[in-house]
């Protein structure tokens, strides 16, 4: 309601001193629409009825009241600035003469002539200037030379130094006075000068004082101007409270602007404002009520001045209107409205008894509240499946978060089937032609048994051909049921399935097709059973948005398990699917790609000539298909690297040049990502000597369970990640126990977002740190204890136990430079033969030696070594200190020589060379039957 400035109290048209509109006889009371009527504009005009309000501004007598105060206060304040400038010039002019006449009577004293003319006019001038200052109650009294050199100074360090002011007209014989702003703040200082009896300049004598020092009579005089200005201020305070009475006992505190304010008010509430204003006395009659009022009320026209309780309201608006009780936006049924009522009352701060009341019409604003809140539902259930929907890439996974969003805030149940093909992760079939589904999510109100009454998740749901199901899915238009029990075109699909539905209290149907980038990718159902209201058009729109976004979602989830299955496959086809067959090592292994993607992790088992083993155990950075591929080719590389048998650390350097190559060739490419690094440790483990050679390329330390349980991470160069430009690696060799372990690992096993690897490597640790068990074990354990969940990066584990070659499967000879003594180590290698129970091989184990042996004893110089090993295969090696590698190449029929190379490769399964730091070693490989 409109809200008055002050009150108004009402009199009698005739101007008589008491009474109400109904104490005259009713003759005497004006029609409603008579010039005297009550609210009429001739009434309201009457001089008799009195107003009183606060007004918002100042009333008249308070302006008065303020123009008197702002004079009195613009002539004080002009009086206290002229007394403050005329004391000031008056300190100055005193501080000036003070000044003057200090310096002057010191300089015209006896004996300061001579003293200047002394050899130390410091020891007799000071204690007299000092004393002169004193008594005069200056600042400072300065006696100085010709050229400003003080001998004296009220600080005596001051003493000697040159005087800061104006000498000049005081060395011409006159008189300086200035005002400075020194130290000891502003002051002024005169500068007079000492002359000789014979009229010259010997001297210069400086005294001065601070303004602050300096009284002047207009301090006296300041008290009084204040004095007199309190009291000119205590006058006009009371002279304007007598015609500010005056003045309010005329006006009722309004000057003529407000009266007419409120004039206005008074007609706007009365006749524009669109809310019902009721104005009653303390003993409820109605003395006022404006248009709106009276339209809501549906008041008679005589209604004014009756009691509130004899104008025709209904009991329970007489009755509130009545009791006069403070009330607030209190909804009572009248005439067919409910109106929302508040209450006031008037005898506040001393104001007449009697109640203010105003009416609202509520009944379209309750419709509206019930349809914006419903809107804000909706739009509440919007957002939250924005957030929630597709939280995740997994498809089944997103049509339960669907389910669970929309029930039970939209719908009572929800169904979502899905192509068969979509749950795999395939492309679903073209246009609308699914013929099979399976139900992936269900969702339904609290209390409800899993299921019932319909099918459980993972059931399947054949689309019959031709049912109601099968026409809407073909057509990929939303089906609304309101009434399922009258409708029956939808229990087509499953007659005794709908029959459940019916029986358990379900009622009402909104049926939407899974659809994305024009393709059918299932169905989502919404059921009402408990809630009697059924679907309606606007909720088909809303289900339609919704499952649009979550098609769209379910449609990214299947294309990415899609690829991440491929990603999958491809890297397990990259990957070892066996390890080969070998004794120097028990080597079990696990590898877990990541849940989110798919990395480059890889490992490997790699046979070496001489019965060794290499352990390869590697990682792409990054993540998907390229990382995969780009494994894939490293592996590859490492392959080719090791059957050159190559050492750790050459292979490393010839694996950096290898990514730096793919780095540039892919780089060149647009399209192409560039591979970002790689790590690597590649490890050789001899088991004649039990000795293990490792490198590594940024890749975590291998570590080592000796066979009483104690592990280490041996100290190992780290060298940088593959694809830095060329750094070189270093090599370091371990010697193992046999019974050993060596577990080599990806830095995702004991690293990740919430884990430092310094954790992960203690934990590693603890899980190895316990003797007797097997390779396999050791994996299973480590995995317990140290798999993150989730887990976001590949791992790769490879765990050996090293075995040793017993010492009796090893025989070695030195054989000396001569070809006399290759037939003395045919015949000793057919004797180890022959303990061996190799007889079988002896005549091509003797040939195949005889021609490496000539060879070495020919093309090389030095000692020259022969070993057999006898491990899965017979293994002849022949070592010089020569790097000269022999070729295989086919002899011409008219040659003399140049045919044992070819027949050592004919009759050997294997054969070829490596290097050493001393020279090279050839070896064959034969069969063992």
């Amino acid at each position: 309601m409109a809200r008055f400035p002050g009150r108004s109290r009402g009199h009698p048209a005739d101007g008589s001193a008491g009474g109400s509109p109904d104490d005259r006889p009713e003759h005497a009371r004006a029609p409603r629409d008579s010039p005297g009527r009550p609210g009429s504009p001739s009434a309201r005009r009457t001089p008799g009825r009195r107003f009183r309000a606060a007004s918002s501004g100042l009333t008249v007598a308070g302006q008065v009241f303020a123009l008197q105060v702002v004079v009195v206060l613009l002539l004080v304040g002009a009086a206290v600035v002229a007394l403050v400038l005329q004391s000031e010039r008056d300190s100055v002019e005193e501080a000036r003469t003070r000044s003057v006449a200090v310096a002057q009577t010191f300089a015209n004293s006896p004996g300061i002539v001579e003293a200047l003319a002394s050899p130390d006019p410091t020891a007799i001038l000071q204690p007299k200037a000092q004393s002169v200052r004193i008594q005069t109650g200056v600042d400072f009294v300065v006696v100085m030379n010709t050229d400003g050199i003080r001998y004296t100074h009220p600080l005596p360090d001051r003493i000697g130094k040159k005087f800061v002011g104006t000498t000049g007209p005081a060395l011409a014989g006159g008189v300086v006075t200035e005002r400075i702003v020194g130290t000891i703040g502003p002051l002024v200082q005169a500068v007079v000068p000492v002359t000789a009896p014979t009229g010259r300049v010997v001297g210069l004598v400086s005294a001065g004082i601070t303004i602050d020092r300096v009284s002047s009579a207009s301090d006296r005089q300041l008290p009084i101007v204040l004095g007199a200005a309190a009291g000119a201020l205590l006058l006009a305070t009371g002279g304007t409270a007598l015609v500010s009475r005056r003045l309010r006992r005329q006006t009722h505190g309004l000057d003529p602007a407000e009266m007419t304010r409120m004039y206005e008010h008074h007609d706007a509430v009365l006749h524009s404002v669109r809310e019902g204003v009721l104005i009653l006395s303390g003993s409820g009659r109605l003395l006022l009520a404006n248009d709106e009022a009276r339209r809501l009320l549906d008041l008679p026209p005589d209604a004014d001045g009756r009691h509130v309780t004899r104008v025709g309201l209904a009991p329970a608006m007489a009755g509130l209107l009545a009791s006069g009780r403070a009330v607030t936006d209190d909804v009572v049924p009248a005439g067919g409205r409910l109106i929302a009522v508040s209450v006031r009352p008037t005898d506040r701060d001393g104001g007449p008894a009697g109640s203010v009341a105003t009416l609202r019409d509520s009944t379209e604003l309750l419709g509206l509240a019930g349809r914006a809140d419903l809107a804000r539902g909706r739009l509440r259930l919007l957002y939250e499946a924005g957030v929630s929907i597709g939280s995740t890439l997994d498809v089944t996974r997103t049509a339960e978060e669907l389910a669970q969003v929309m029930s039970p805030a939209f719908a009572d149940f929800v169904t979502v089937d899905l192509a068969e093909q979509v749950l795999d992760g395939d492309e679903p079939p073209g246009g609308s032609a699914v013929s099979r589904m399976r139900r992936a999510a269900f969702a339904g109100v609290a209390g409800v048994a899993e299921g019932a009454p319909f099918k459980p998740v993972g059931a399947v749901v054949d689309v019959v051909p031709d049912s109601h199901l099968a026409r809407s899915l073909a057509g990929g238009e939303p089906v609304l049921e309101t009434d399922l029990g009258a409708a029956t075109a939808w229990r087509s699909q499953d007659p005794a399935g709908a029959e459940r539905i019916l029986a358990y209290g379900v009622h009402s149907l909104v049926r939407i097709p899974l659809r994305a980038r024009g393709v059918l990718l299932g169905v989502v159902r919404f059921w009402r059973s408990e809630r009697a209201e059924p679907f309606e058009e606007d909720d088909l729109s809303l289900a339609e948005e919704l499952v649009a976004h979550a098609a769209v979602c379910i449609d990214n989830a299947r294309r990415y398990t899609r690829e991440h299955a491929m990603a999958v496959t491809l890297q397990h086809s990259l990957l070892p699917r066996r390890l080969p067959p070998q004794d120097a090592l028990d080597v079990a292994h696990r590898y877990l790609p990541a849940q989110a993607g798919v990395g480059g992790d890889w490992f490997d088992v790699i046979p070496l000539p001489g019965a060794r083993v290499a352990l390869v155990v590697g990682d792409v950075v990054g993540q998907g298909l390229h990382a995969a591929a780009t494994m894939g080719r490293l592996r590859t590389a490492i392959h080719n690297f090791a059957s050159l048998d190559l050492p750790p650390d050459e292979l490393l350097g010839h694996l950096d040049e290898l990514v730096n190559r793919i780095d540039l060739d892919e780089s060149a490419n647009p399209g192409e990502v560039a591979v970002t690094g790689a790590t690597c440790l590649y490890a050789v483990y001899d088991p004649v000597s039990r000795r293990c050679t490792l490198a590594r390329a940024g890749h975590p330390p291998p570590a080592v369970v000796h066979p009483d349980g104690t592990v280490e991470y041996p100290s190992l160069p780290a060298g940088p990640p593959l694809g830095l430009a060329g750094m070189p690696f270093e090599t370091a060799e371990l010697e193992l126990a046999e019974g050993s372990l060596l577990v080599l690992y990806t830095d995702g096993l004991v690293e990740d977002r919430t884990r430092d690897i310094d954790v992960g490597l203690d934990l590693l640790r603890d899980a190895l740190a316990r003797p007797g068990r097997s390779p396999e074990e050791t994996c299973a354990d480590v995995l317990d204890a140290l798999l993150p969940v989730p887990q976001t990066d590949d791992i790769a584990l490879l765990v050996a136990r090293t075995r040793g070659l017993a010492a009796d499967r090893v025989a070695e000879w030195e054989v000396p430079s001569d070809p006399a003594a290759v037939s003395g180590v045919r015949a000793a290698v057919s004797r180890q033969l022959a303990q061996w129970g190799l007889d079988e091989a002896a005549f091509v184990t003797e040939l195949i030696l005889s021609e490496l042996i000539t060879n070495a004893i020919r093309y090389a110089s030095g000692p020259i070594r022969v070993r057999l090993l006898r491990d899965r295969t017979l293994i002849c090696e022949v070592s010089d200190t020569s790097s000269t590698s022999p070729h295989l190449r086919y002899a011409a029929s008219t040659d003399e020589g140049g045919r044992g190379l070819f027949l050592v490769a004919q009759f050997a399964d294997r054969w070829g060379t490596r290097y050493t730091g001393t020279g090279k070693v050839i070896w064959t490989e034969q069969p063992l039957r």
